[in-house]
């Protein structure tokens, strides 16, 4: 199991929403040292373009080729994906995997990148067990089971974020094992030990660390130390 800390991005500043609520932001400095002190325990991170997931385009990119030229970290990148020219900018500044999730659901349009990147992530958002998009803004009807249903032919791997746990420092939420034997990494309340080894019980195969590590919850040697690595 991986741990991936995480740097959430507005207007060039490492931050943390409440529940994903832009009016409740917390800003913690800047994201190139924040990552440089990621460096010595882990080889890849996790990013998201807070700004782009709300205006529908990434809007950091700069910022993260920053940290990718700066630190050699390996970059997972969400935010505001939604567009075959966004896709197609950030593999070419190094990302390793870009994370899509509103627009996941245009399968046409999710076969297409599929064929032409390796590596793209779907992020399954959920609020009461159903996907919601565009910022976490806007709520569909399709439950988390019935979309890893709709997209697992497409893609192997899957972060499963629990929005109402997400900048809570509460614990993960409740959850069963749905999936097969895809890559399935978790986000959203994780603040302890605890939480990692109910994680890994479960089978997901990472987890994704951000407010904790910022509020000194736990610390990262602590996460890793826990699962040997």
């Amino acid at each position: 199991m991986r741990i991936y800390p995480a740097i959430d991005l507005m207007n060039g500043k490492a931050v943390r929403l409440y529940k994903g609520r832009k009016e409740s932001v917390k800003v913690y400095g800047d994201p190139v040292e924040m990552a440089r002190g990621f460096v010595k325990l882990v080889d890849k991170i996790h990013i998201v373009d807070l700004d782009g997931a709300f205006e529908g385009k990434p809007q950091n990119l700069d910022v993260v080729r920053r940290i990718i030229e700066e630190t050699g970290l390996k970059v997972q990148m969400g935010g505001g994906f939604r567009d075959y020219e966004s896709i197609a900018k950030a593999y070419s500044i190094g990302v390793e995997n870009v994370i899509i999730g509103t627009k996941a659901f245009d399968l046409k349009f999710l076969e297409k990148i599929t064929r032409d990147f390796e590596g793209i992530t779907v992020s399954l958002d959920a609020r009461g067990g159903r996907i919601v998009v565009k910022g976490w803004e806007e709520e569909s009807s399709i439950t988390v089971e019935e979309a890893y249903g709709m997209l697992k032919k497409y893609v192997n791997r899957f972060i499963y974020t629990a929005i109402e746990k997400d900048g809570t420092l509460t614990g993960i939420e409740k959850i069963e094992r749905f999936w097969d034997r895809e890559e399935f990494i978790y986000a959203g309340g994780v603040s302890s030990v605890e939480d990692i080894l109910k994680l890994k019980e479960i089978g997901f195969s990472g987890a994704i660390v951000g407010k904790a590590l910022y509020e000194g919850k736990v610390t990262l040697e602590e996460l890793l130390n826990v699962l040997g690595d």
